[in-house]
C-alpha cells in the first residue's frame, strides 16, 4: 500500500507497526482517511493529548487505535496499556468487535469490562493485566471501591486513555463523574496517561479540550476532520390537530378511526395518525430511525405503524426502542438493523442517538419539532454513511387547530418556525456549547464517599486536593468543601465520621450507600415532577427550568399555579388558575432551547422566504405564523395584552427567560415560561411596568437573592443531601451571567 496522498502527512502509513500495516492491507483499504493520517502523526510524534472530531462513520476509532497500538506494541510493563472509556455497554461491545481482529493481529489482548461482560475474561485480565481494556465509568468506579489494590495495579500504568463520545460527557453528572475518575487515575499513576477524546458532535472544541485536560487544555491537539458530509435531503411536514382536541399529547393512545369502533361514534383521527400514514407509505422496505421524543409518542407511533402492517397483510417492520424495554428486546432490534437482511424501522427515544453500531440507515425522521442542534446532528449522522448515498431527514411538525378562540401563541405556529430555524442553523454548522451542570455538589458527594471507601479513610486536605482544583469540581472552594464535609457528618445525614486524628471515614449511612450495587452509577433515570391537586395526582411532566411558588404550568389542557413544592418527592402541589387563553403549543419542558435558536426563530418570522423543504401544509403554517407575527408588530413590540394576559416577548433561550421570570416572581408577578418569552396571567402593562422600571434601574441584582426564591435548584443522585447554602451558591454562580442580563431584558421589554 502506498502512503496517503496528503502532502503534509506523507509517510503516515509507513510510521505504523508492520502488523498494523498488514491488517490494513487485509481490510482492503486503498488509503488512510485524512483524519487517520493526522492522528497517526499527532500520536506518534507528539506527547500531548488529542481530541479527534469527525462525523459518524469517519473512522475515528481506527484513527485513535492504529497509532496507539503501534506505540504500545512492544510494551512489557504489567497493567493495561490502553483504557477505552465509553458511556454505553452496547458501544463497548461494538468496539470490541471492531478491534478484536486488529488486536489479535498485533498479539495484544483486549477485554470487555462491564457488568454484562464475561467474568472469566475479567478474571484472566486481573491475573495478568495487559493490552486494551474497554470499560464503562461504572466499572472503573466499582474497581476503585471494591478492589482498590487491583485498580492501581490494572489502571495506573496505562499509556493512553481513550474517551469515546466526548460530547456526551461535557455536561451532566456522568461527565463530572468520568472527569473525576480520570483525575483519580492520574493521581495513582507515576506518569499521567495521554488522553485521546473521540466525538462526532461538539459545539465548542476548546470547551471539549478543557474537559479532556482541565489543568492544561492548551496541551490538547485538536484534530477536526474536513467536512465530507454527504448530500442532505430533508423535508419538514406540517400537520394540524383536529378541532376540539384539548390535549393531543395525552390523546395519542386512543383508538383510530380506521379501526372497528367500540361504540357508534368513530374516534377522532389526530395528527399522529396522519404522520403514521406517511411513515408507513414512505419507509416500508428499508432501514430507518424514527425519533419520537417521549416514550408515549414512541409507543403510540409504533403501535399505529404495526396496525397498518396488519391491515395491509404485510410483515411488521416497525418496532419501538426505549429505555423501559427489556435489554433483550432492544438488542434484538439493534441486531436486526445491523444485519440488514429484513427491512426494519426503529421508532425510538434518544436510545439510538449515540454510536451503537446499527449500520447505516436510509433515513432519519423526527416526530415533533427539534429543540437542540447537537441531537439533530448526532441523529443525522446515522444516515448517508455509505459512499454516494444522501443523508435523509424528515421532520413531522404538529400544530394546534386554529379557531376564533385560539390564542396568540398558538397562532404563531412556533413548532413550524422552530423547525425552520433548526434547519438554518444545521446548514450553518452551529452546535450548542455545553451548559453548566447543576449536579456538581451531588456528584462531589458521590466521589467523596468513593475515595473514602477506596482508601479506608483520608484527611480533609488530601481529599480536597484530590477531587477539587482544576477539573469537574473547580467551582467548589475550600470553605464550601469544609461546610459540605460538616453537613455530611451531621446527625441528620451520617454519611461521614471523623476520627480523633482528623481522618474521615464512612458513617453508618455512608456505609450502606457505598455497599449498594446502585452506588457505582451517578446518573439517574430522568425524574419527572408529579402534579397533584387536592390530593389527586394529575400526572407527571419533566421540568428543567427554575420553578418557584407562584410559577404557572400548563398540563392536561389547563393552566395551574404552583402553591407548594416538595423537592424530596419531586411533587408540585398546584391549584387551577383561571384567566386568559390556555395555549396548546408543544411544551418546552423536555429540553431547553439555546439563545441562538430563539434568535434564529425571530429571524425566520421576519423573513419572507419559503424554504423548498417545506410541504404545502408546512408552508401554510409558516405563512400563517409570519402573518400573526406582523399583525402584532412583534418585530418591535415587546408587550402584548391578550384578554387578561400580558405577553412579554424576550427572544432569549429557555434558561435566561426562566431566570428573568424568577426575578419578576420575587416582585410578586406570576409567570409562565415559553419559547418566545413569558406570560403574566391576569396582569396589565400598567401593573408590570413600574416593576420593570425598578428592575431596570437597580444598580445590581444579587444572584443569591434570586437563588433564595427558586425551588428546584438541586440536581443529581444525592441532591437531597446537598446543604441548601451550597446548592444555592452553585446555582447563583452558574446563573450570575443571566441574572446580570435581567436589567437589560427589563429595559428591552419597557421599550
Amino acid at each position: 500500500m502506498s502512503s496517503p496522498s496528503f502532502a503534509s502527512l506523507e509517510g503516515a502509513y509507513d510510521r505504523l507497526h508492520p502488523k498494523v500495516r498488514r491488517w490494513i492491507r487485509d481490510q482492503g483499504w486503498n488509503e488512510l482517511r485524512e483524519i487517520q493520517a493526522r492522528a497517526i502523526v499527532a500520536a506518534l510524534d507528539g506527547a500531548g493529548d488529542i481530541l479527534i472530531a469527525a462525523s459518524t462513520a469517519a473512522g475515528k476509532t481506527e484513527a485513535a487505535f492504529l497509532p496507539i497500538l503501534t506505540a504500545v506494541a512492544d510494551r512489557t510493563q504489567s497493567g493495561f496499556s490502553v483504557l477505552y472509556v465509553s458511556p454505553l455497554k452496547a458501544l463497548i461491545n461494538d468496539q470490541f468487535r471492531r478491534l478484536e481482529t486488529l488486536c489479535e493481529a498485533m498479539e495484544i489482548p483486549v477485554v470487555k469490562w462491564h457488568g454484562d461482560a464475561s467474568p472469566s475474561a475479567k478474571r484472566k485480565a486481573i491475573d495478568k493485566p495487559e493490552g486494551v481494556a474497554l470499560i464503562t465509568p461504572e466499572s472503573i468506579e466499582a474497581m476503585f471501591t471494591r478492589r482498590p489494590a487491583d485498580a492501581k495495579r490494572l489502571l495506573a500504568a496505562a499509556d493512553f486513555i481513550v474517551v469515546d463520545e466526548v460530547h456526551s460527557f461535557l455536561q451532566g453528572p456522568r461527565g463530572l463523574h468520568v472527569a473525576s475518575l480520570l483525575k483519580r487515575i492520574d493521581a495513582m499513576a507515576p506518569t499521567s496517561a495521554r488522553r485521546v477524546g473521540l466525538s462526532a458532535t461538539i459545539g465548542d472544541l476548546r470547551q471539549a479540550a478543557a474537559w479532556l485536560r482541565p489543568v492544561d487544555p492548551d496541551r490538547v491537539d485538536i484534530l477536526q476532520a474536513k467536512s465530507d458530509a454527504p448530500e442532505l435531503r430533508l423535508q419538514v411536514r406540517g400537520y394540524s390537530e383536529p378541532p376540539d382536541l384539548d390535549d393531543p399529547d395525552h390523546a395519542e393512545g386512543v383508538a383510530e378511526a380506521d379501526e372497528e369502533p367500540a361504540s357508534d361514534a368513530l374516534p377522532q383521527r389526530i395528527a399522529l395518525d396522519y404522520i403514521a400514514d406517511h411513515l408507513f407509505g414512505t419507509l416500508r422496505g428499508s432501514n430507518n430511525l424514527v425519533f419520537g421524543g417521549s416514550r408515549r409518542t414512541v409507543e403510540s407511533a409504533a403501535d399505529r405503524l404495526r396496525r397498518r402492517c396488519e391491515k395491509a397483510n404485510v410483515p411488521n417492520e416497525f418496532f419501538p426502542h426505549h429505555g423501559s424495554l427489556s435489554k433483550v428486546l432492544r438488542e434484538e432490534l439493534e441486531i436486526r438493523l445491523k444485519d440488514g437482511k429484513l427491512p426494519t424501522t426503529a421508532v425510538c427515544t434518544s436510545t439510538l442517538e449515540l454510536g451503537v453500531d446499527i449500520g447505516s440507515v436510509k433515513s432519519v425522521a423526527q416526530i415533533g419539532a427539534p429543540r437542540a442542534l447537537a441531537s439533530v446532528r448526532q441523529r443525522l449522522g446515522r444516515t448517508g454513511r455509505r459512499a454516494g448515498t444522501p443523508a435523509i431527514l424528515r421532520i413531522y411538525v404538529r400544530e394546534p387547530y386554529i379557531s376564533r378562540k385560539s390564542g396568540l401563541l398558538d397562532r404563531l405556529h412556533m413548532n413550524t418556525v422552530r423547525s425552520v430555524a433548526i434547519v438554518r442553523l444545521l446548514l450553518a454548522g452551529f452546535v450548542e456549547p455545553a451548559a453548566p451542570s447543576p449536579e456538581i455538589p451531588s456528584t462531589l458527594i458521590h466521589q467523596i464517599l468513593s475515595v473514602i471507601a477506596e482508601r479506608g479513610g483520608i484527611s480533609p486536605k488530601p481529599l480536597f486536593d484530590l477531587l477539587c482544583g482544576p477539573g469537574p469540581f473547580a467551582s467548589i472552594g475550600t470553605s464550601d468543601f469544609a461546610g459540605l464535609l460538616r453537613h455530611l457528618g451531621s446527625t441528620d445525614i451520617r454519611f461521614l465520621e471523623q476520627a480523633p486524628d482528623g481522618t474521615l471515614m464512612l458513617g453508618s449511612e455512608g456505609e450502606k450507600i457505598v455497599q449498594s450495587r446502585s452506588f457505582f452509577a451517578v446518573f439517574e433515570t430522568p425524574e419527572e415532577w408529579r402534579l397533584t391537586v387536592g390530593g389527586r395526582t394529575l400526572g407527571t411532566l419533566p421540568i428543567s427550568y427554575p420553578v418557584n411558588i407562584g410559577s404557572l404550568v400548563v398540563f392536561a389542557g389547563q393552566r395551574w399555579i404552583v402553591r407548594e413544592i416538595d423537592e424530596k418527592t419531586r411533587t408540585l402541589l398546584v391549584a387551577p388558575h383561571r384567566g386568559g387563553v390556555v395555549p396548546r403549543f408543544e411544551r418546552n419542558t423536555f429540553e431547553p432551547a439555546h439563545d441562538r435558536l430563539i434568535a434564529e426563530m425571530k429571524a425566520v418570522y421576519e423573513d419572507d422566504d419559503v424554504p423548498p423543504y417545506l410541504d404545502q401544509s408546512g408552508r401554510d403554517l409558516l405563512s400563517a405564523g409570519r402573518e400573526t407575527f406582523r399583525d402584532w408588530d412583534l418585530d418591535i413590540t415587546t408587550q402584548v395584552q391578550e384578554e387578561a394576559d400580558l405577553h412579554l416577548f424576550l427572544w432569549r433561550g429557555t434558561q435566561a427567560t426562566a431566570v428573568f421570570g424568577a426575578a419578576l416572581s420575587m416582585a410578586g408577578l406570576e409567570c409562565e415560561v415559553h419559547d418566545l418569552g413569558l406570560i403574566l396571567p391576569k396582569t396589565k402593562g400598567e401593573e408590570v411596568n413600574p416593576i420593570l422600571e425598578k428592575l431596570a434601574a437597580m444598580e445590581k441584582i444579587d444572584p443569591m437573592d434570586v437563588a433564595e426564591f427558586v425551588k428546584n435548584i438541586g440536581g443529581g443522585k444525592f441532591r437531597e443531601s446537598v446543604p441548601a447554602p451550597l446548592a444555592r451558591k452553585q446555582w447563583a454562580d452558574q446563573n450570575a451571567p443571566l441574572i446580570r442580563t435581567a436589567q437589560t431584558m427589563a429595559r428591552t421589554v419597557l421599550m
